[in-house]
């Protein structure tokens, strides 16, 4: 597992190429909440998700280490975070998508100047694949989630909340293959263990919800959810085991209250959030967290929207 200091050395490395993305405050979701409610807001980060700081550190460490091309498995963020990176280091780089990818998040993978592959559907169809094409080009698999270098510049979001707001009750992550949450749940347990922090899952993609029930990595069938970023079907070897041990909750969201959280989300506080974001505010908003009068902090983890699709995402 990693440790907190993992996450200090990850900032030191990523710190040039990130932002440190500002809080957000909504007095009427506060309300609806009972709770003071802070938004982290990741989907203003650079190249509009918080992948970038896991990328950023993993693609530097392959410079290092004398790669000349790197390849990534990515429903859009991760790829979009890994041709960013890879571009900005003069390294080439392919993205392995799924076949209904995102267009907004191939085009700008392209944008990066990462060239473009499509696999499947699902994760465990795109990362051997990815692999493949790594050892075809002698270069290096970049992981989603599932490697402590990504973890651990993942776990930089942790540290930037606590040191951004003075008393966090609450901190509420959106759950994938686990690399966001598990880096924050690091650096939150590690640092302040009172914090409580709690996943939130789709109820279509809930595989590490059904994985801690049977207390092990649980594979699900592929899924279909709004919320592309999260549907994985089964959670990391390296994450899962951090989730295991510090998460203090998993909580299931709706379709429906995806779609009602980010039309609120864009209708009153006018920011653009993705569904695989929306799933926390939909936590909050709809009393799945079970805390009142708290300090409570939703992790916005992405903005990247096909405006193509914008209307079946939002409530009319």
């Amino acid at each position: 597992m990693i440790t907190v200091n993992d996450i200090y050395n990850a900032r030191e490395t990523i710190t040039d190429t990130i932002n440190n993305t500002p809080i957000l405050e909504s007095t009427q979701l506060s309300s609806i909440c009972k709770n003071q409610m802070f938004f982290k807001a990741e989907h203003l980060q650079q190249t509009g998700s918080f992948k970038i700081r896991g990328a950023t550190n993993k693609v530097k460490r392959a410079a290092q280490e004398g790669s000349s091309f790197v390849t990534a498995a990515s429903s859009g963020n991760h790829g979009q975070a890994v041709a960013y990176i890879a571009n900005q280091l003069g390294i080439p780089a392919t993205i392995v998508v799924p076949e209904d990818a995102n267009e907004s998040k191939v085009n700008a993978i392209r944008s990066y100047k990462g060239k473009i592959e499509k696999c499947g559907m699902t994760s465990s169809e795109r990362l051997p694949r990815a692999v493949e094409v790594a050892k075809e080009n002698n270069g290096m698999i970049i992981p989603p989630y599932d490697d402590p270098l990504i973890i651990a510049g993942q776990g930089t979001v942790g540290l930037e909340i606590l040191e951004q707001i003075d008393h966090v009750d609450v901190v509420v992550v959106p759950i994938g293959g686990g690399g966001l949450i598990s880096g924050i749940l690091t650096a939150i347990k590690e640092t302040k263990p009172s914090i409580k922090v709690i996943g939130v899952e789709p109820e279509t993609a809930k595989d590490t919800f059904i994985s801690l029930q049977e207390g092990k990595i649980t594979s699900i069938p592929p899924t279909i959810t709004i919320a592309d970023g999260l549907r994985t079907t089964h959670p990391g070897t390296l994450t899962f085991p951090i989730v295991k041990r510090f998460i203090d909750d998993i909580v299931l969201v709706s379709e429906v209250q995806i779609k009602q959280a980010m039309t609120f989300v864009l209708q009153r506080m006018k920011q653009l959030i993705e569904p695989s974001s929306a799933v926390t505010v939909a936590a909050a908003m709809f009393d799945k967290l079970g805390v009142y009068d708290k300090n409570v902090v939703c992790v916005l983890s992405g903005g990247n929207v096909d405006i193509q699709q914008l209307n079946a995402f939002i409530v009319q």
